[in-house]
């Protein structure tokens, strides 16, 4: 029986000049995760990022502190959606003395800018609708599924990914996404395992490796 290990990046940075470059918190979460991995005896056969710089940094930090000797590819299909795309076609909030939302507003900004374009209502308005996106996600979990015959896959992604492909092999539905989405911890894992019956989740959402420090712990 093969696994399949699903990763999501460290902290980006928000509000930074990039938001695709991993804060220092962000390389440290992936390093303590990386060095959790080795203690447990993961040794993997493969290791897979999305296109993304932080997704791309976070698979070469695990990769480092973890002393693996696996090759990084590229699978392009786990990239998250076009969040910048998202919000821009639902009005942000206007705080009052005329500054930048607050982490609250953003929240709610970008959870109901999300809900509009999981709701498939306004799909001409995107250039990746959340159908199109899910097929994507799915697409790259069958051929990482796919690669587990050699052994142990560790996926680099990010919350979208991971929520779909747990609410897909859940058989759930997108209300299910929705409550999944905004509590995906960075550097957390998700475990997928390859049997005789397909693909099974195992679990959702492992972030044990930070839990000594709760200043590790973050969401966004």
């Amino acid at each position: 029986m093969g696994q399949l290990l699903l990763v999501r990046h460290g902290q980006a940075s928000f509000g930074g000049d990039d938001y695709d470059v991993l804060s220092d918190r962000g390389e440290r979460q992936a390093a303590a995760l990386g060095r959790s991995l080795a203690a447990r005896g993961v040794a993997p056969a493969a290791v897979v990022h999305g296109q993304m710089k932080r997704q791309q940094r976070t698979a070469e930090l695990l990769v480092e502190a973890a002393g693996w000797r696996a090759d990084l590819d590229c699978d392009a299909a786990w990239d998250e959606m076009d969040h910048l795309e998202v919000l821009s076609r639902t009005p942000a909030p206007a705080p009052a003395d005329g500054r930048d939302p607050s982490p609250r507003q953003f929240q709610e900004w970008f959870e109901a800018a999300t809900e509009r374009w999981v709701t498939g209502d306004a799909d001409a308005d995107y250039t990746e609708t959340f159908g199109a996106f899910t097929a994507r996600v799915q697409q790259a979990l069958a051929r990482a599924g796919e690669r587990t015959a050699q052994g142990t896959v560790v996926v680099v992604t990010s919350g979208g990914p991971v929520s779909w492909v747990v609410t897909h092999l859940l058989a759930a539905g997108t209300d299910s996404y929705r409550r999944l989405a905004p509590v995906v911890v960075n550097s957390s894992v998700t475990k997928v395992v390859s049997g005789r019956r397909g693909l099974s989740l195992v679990s959702f959402n492992d972030h044990a490796h930070l839990e000594g420090d709760p200043a590790m712990l973050t969401y966004r």
